[in-house]
């Protein structure tokens, strides 16, 4: 078999943000291993601190990272199990660089890694993560021997305290469901609802850690991984519903209804609740969020500013500006507080107490800040995706009152609606987002560049 350090094979599993990929043949015990000792020398990091999800693979290819890591002199603080954000919570509390062993939603058969610096700082491919392949490529040996320890430490209840530090629950009782995906919100979510046992009464859903996700993908972006939790949210008559990813940096919210809330809603409240607490702020929304968030922001006396699909560019621009908040139209959700890490709890904790301080259904509370249908994200596999681009800017570019934009893939508004197409980073898909000021124009304008993109397959 070929080595999983050829060149080959880390062009293929290095992506944009994080390191990706099918065990054994893509990522082993020999890849993690010069990962750790690359990672080490690339930050010079004298200390880290690793954390891993509950696939088969994760606590080997940890265990490599870490030796790694140690041949390269680093000392190595492991949290074991964890979620990725609370990995983040130990990098910043640590203050120490991380690395998380996690394929987030992917099926059974993938890992990876997700790294930071100190106080969760992103490594992306131009802030680190393609140095690390290049030397990983070079097969440069650590020029320190084995210097670096290993030590465990449990952050789990204090990442649950600091949590809760931030958004406390107050006010009426409430049920929730809570659909772990057998992810690492499994982990994490008795650990956090266990303080507010008197506040929340919890229904636990596939809460058993195992990584061949028997019940369904935990991957709540798709609807059919919804259905057991909205049909469980309806049947207990709960206030609420939760739905975490496997890695559980991401949560979708069920109203009382069993509907899905989407996540430009729940990044629109979050904003508001944040602007209360700082008034003027600025709040960071991605673009592919509906055109309500920055309404909204602007409305509540906040600066918002658009950004790039994309943890790496969300982080450096919440940095940058020094933002309170920042969300995704995907379900992450990132908290100056919280280091500009992303954290699904947090905004799950977020969404609970605003409900909790009032006397209103879910629904009713969030109607507010839902203003426009969205089509939700639609992706279609393309061969040549640069020609449906092509054509995408032709048709639309030529018509009054549209403007184009190429932040992110290209951007297409009017006054009544508005479409992004972009590329995915990891598969030949197109992934398409459109928007209206009500259903019949958005659905019309989601059916014409549908059109115009799968005429390109």
């Amino acid at each position: 078999m070929a080595s999983t350090c050829s060149p080959e094979n880390l062009a293929a599993v290095f992506k944009a943000y994080d390191v990706r990929g099918t065990v054994p043949d893509q990522l082993d015990d020999d890849f993690a291993r010069a990962a750790g000792a690359a990672f080490v020398q690339v930050l010079q990091a004298p200390a880290i601190v690793v954390g891993y999800d509950m696939r088969p693979s994760s606590p080997d290819l940890a265990g490599a990272f870490a030796d790694g890591a140690t041949a390269a002199g680093a000392d190595v603080t492991m949290v074991g199990l964890a979620s990725t954000d609370q990995l983040y919570f130990a990098s910043g509390h640590l203050e120490l660089p991380g690395a998380m062993f996690t394929a987030s939603h992917n099926p059974a058969q993938y890992n990876g890694i997700k790294l930071c610096r100190a106080l969760a700082q992103p490594v992306g491919q131009d802030s680190g993560l393609a140095e690390i392949r290049d030397r990983m490529a070079a097969g440069e040996a650590p020029t320190v021997a084995g210097t670096g320890s290993v030590k465990s430490h449990d952050v789990l209840h204090a990442y649950a305290a600091h949590l809760l530090s931030l958004a406390p629950i107050k006010g009426r009782q409430l049920k929730v469901v809570v659909d772990a995906g057998n992810g690492m919100a499994g982990h994490t979510a008795p650990a956090v609802f266990e303080r507010i046992a008197d506040q929340i009464e919890v229904v636990p859903m596939y809460f058993e850690l195992d990584g061949t996700f028997p019940h369904h993908e935990a991957n709540p972006i798709e609807a059919a991984n919804l259905v057991d939790l909205q049909e469980r949210v309806v049947a207990e008559g709960a206030d609420a519903g939760l739905a975490f990813d496997g890695d559980a940096d991401r949560c979708f919210v069920i109203d009382e209804r069993g509907r899905a809330v989407s996540p430009s809603t729940l990044t629109a409240l979050i904003a508001t609740r944040e602007l209360e607490k700082e008034p003027g702020a600025t709040v960071i929304h991605n673009l592919i969020t509906s055109r309500a968030v920055p309404e909204i922001v602007a409305e509540q006396g906040g600066t918002p500013v658009r950004t790039r699909v994309g943890h790496s560019f969300i982080k450096t621009t919440m940095a940058e500006t020094d933002a309170v908040f920042g969300g995704e139209h995907s379900g992450h959700f990132y908290f100056r507080d919280f280091w500009r890490a992303d954290s699904g709890m947090l905004a799950a904790l977020h969404a609970l107490a605003a409900l909790a301080e009032g006397d209103l259904p879910l629904s009713a509370l969030l109607a507010e800040y839902e203003r426009y249908p969205m089509s939700g994200e639609i992706n279609s596999e393309v061969e040549d995706q640069q020609a449906v681009l092509t054509e995408l800017e032709a048709t639309y570019g030529a018509r009054d009152g549209v403007s184009l934009d190429h932040l992110d893939g290209l951007s297409i508004s009017h006054a009544d609606w508005s479409l992004n197409v972009r590329a995915s980073n990891t598969e030949p898909l197109l992934r398409l987002n459109a928007e209206g000021k009500d259903e019949a124009t958005m659905t019309e304008v989601r059916d014409e560049a549908l059109a115009i993109i799968r005429s390109g397959r």
